[in-house]
């Protein structure tokens, strides 16, 4: 087998969909399908069975996913190895970002990064906290940063300081001070997509008073922080923001930004446990901390 094939196979794997995986790899469907056939055929088992349109593993293909990661995650290690031996003048660093951190956080300290390790080439995903881990546990980020807790046995987790968050309003809209669980009870929230780490902050404040974020009281989901405020702006209801995300518009005055008495939030840098990690990993980890 090729590392070609394990990448192939680990794509489609995943996603479940031969099209999706080869949109994903930029690669033709039908070269996606005769990497998985080559695979079968070599080893005179099924990996995958087809189900309507879908696919899904087979009990073979369950137990080669773990290996055909490790492999893929350990050849890429190699790689980075030699990449070492120039004094970390070529390589590639890849990492992934839940949206707060990844647009308001992040930037500094990767220009901080790029100053001392300027010949390393720099990759940034962003999704929501769920797809972060999910990124770095496929092996497709070395590091991860995000802003919810992420239980996971596979991932190492070293917490950073992170953000406040406060709760955005309208500007036409009267709050009270300070705010009693009737007045949460009678809002109604713009939120993040599942899987956010804002949301589920959300969720938990509500629950400590005895109230539930549910589709009674959620007027929108939205898939980005801007957007989010956005809606606030326009006046269609409140949301929890990080401060990061909303001083500006609240320093200019098209929203309300109040403390509630939230803790501050960590953030936390999440690392398959496995990786022994590069010099240059240990680098930005150490820069992520300051």
């Amino acid at each position: 087998m090729t590392l070609e094939q394990l990448r192939i196979f680990i794509a489609v794997a995943e996603r479940e969909h031969l099209t999706r995986a080869s949109e994903t790899l930029n690669l033709t469907q039908s070269a996606v399908s005769s990497a998985i056939a080559a695979l079968e055929a070599r080893y005179g088992t099924k990996l995958f069975d087809r189900i309507g349109r879908g696919i899904a593993l087979t009990e073979a293909g369950r137990l080669f996913l773990p290996e055909a990661r490790a492999v893929l995650a350990r050849a890429y290690e190699a790689e980075q190895a030699l990449h070492e031996v120039t004094g970390g003048q070529r390589g590639h660093l890849r990492i992934a970002a839940s949206q707060t951190v990844g647009n308001f956080w992040l930037p500094e300290r990767l220009a901080r990064f790029h100053a001392v390790w300027p010949g390393l080439s720099l990759s940034l995903s962003m999704g929501n906290t769920e797809g972060v881990a999910a990124r770095v546990l496929a092996g497709e980020a070395d590091i991860g940063i995000v802003e919810g807790l992420v239980d996971e046995p596979r991932l190492s987790r070293i917490e950073l300081t992170g953000d406040r968050l406060v709760l955005i309003a309208p500007m036409a809209q009267s709050l009270p001070e300070p705010l009693q669980p009737a007045d949460w009870a009678g809002f109604r929230f713009i939120v993040r997509e599942p899987g956010s780490g804002t949301r589920h902050i959300l969720a938990d404040h509500l629950e400590a008073m005895g109230l539930k974020l549910e589709a009674d009281n959620i007027v929108m989901e939205l898939p980005s922080n801007e957007s989010v405020r956005g809606v606030v702006e326009a006046g269609l209801g409140v949301s929890l923001q990080s401060e990061l995300v909303a001083q500006r518009a609240i320093r200019a005055g098209l929203l309300q930004g109040v403390d509630v008495g939230l803790p501050p939030r960590a953030f936390y840098l999440i690392r398959l446990k496995e990786r022994s990690g590069t010099r240059a990993e240990k680098a930005f980890m150490d820069i992520c901390r300051t």
